[in-house]
């Protein structure tokens, strides 16, 4: 007698979530949905620094005057605009080799599960999160002000990138759909 299969933790969960011929993402989409997330993730990250600098700051031992709380949030989000662009497209890139939760919807398009939405949303974050930490103890000098700033950057940054995903999900852009793969049997008489 013989055992029913188990169902896979990582694997594809249903037949469709694993085309025989998945489209191909061009390396090109990987770096414009870099510039689209990294223009949002630096405003957020240059909108928190200065807010938690310049409120927060004071109360962590961390004073400075609103001028400086500017320019050492915009150090913080421009050189932020370097890191996570490489970090972003490293990351886009070993997604893009991973089928794990991406098909090809009923318009012969690619999809993502919202498992696999989520799943890369916490694995960019927590690669983002220690990035920011870092960057802002360099330009601050104070831990608590940097822990401060990266902690409030998961809750704020996880929804934007989740929505940011979303968006992509539903974009054509830099994905090319290959023809159908006909089965063994046709493709041996078609010869």
């Amino acid at each position: 007698m013989r055992e029913a299969p188990e169902i896979p933790v990582f694997g594809p969960e249903t037949p469709r979530l694993d085309p025989p011929n998945p489209p191909r993402i061009k390396w090109w989409r990987s770096v414009a949905k870099a510039i689209s997330w990294r223009t949002l993730g630096t405003l957020d990250t240059l909108l928190l620094s200065w807010l938690l600098i310049t409120y927060l700051g004071p109360l962590l031992g961390l004073a400075v005057s609103e001028g400086d709380a500017l320019e050492t949030a915009s150090y913080i989000a421009l050189t932020e605009v370097a890191t996570k662009m490489v970090f972003y497209y490293l990351h886009e890139r070993g997604w893009a080799a991973v089928r794990w939760g991406s098909f090809v919807g009923p318009a012969g398009r690619r999809r993502e599960t919202l498992r696999r939405t989520t799943t890369k949303t916490v694995s960019w974050r927590t690669i983002a999160s220690l990035d920011t930490i870092a960057l802002a103890w360099f330009y601050t000098g104070n831990i608590a002000t940097a822990l401060s700033i990266g902690g409030l950057e998961i809750f704020t940054k996880m929804l934007l990138y989740f929505v940011h995903e979303r968006v992509w999900g539903r974009l054509p852009f830099g994905i090319v759909h290959r023809p159908p793969a006909l089965p063994p049997a046709l493709a041996l008489a078609d010869r």
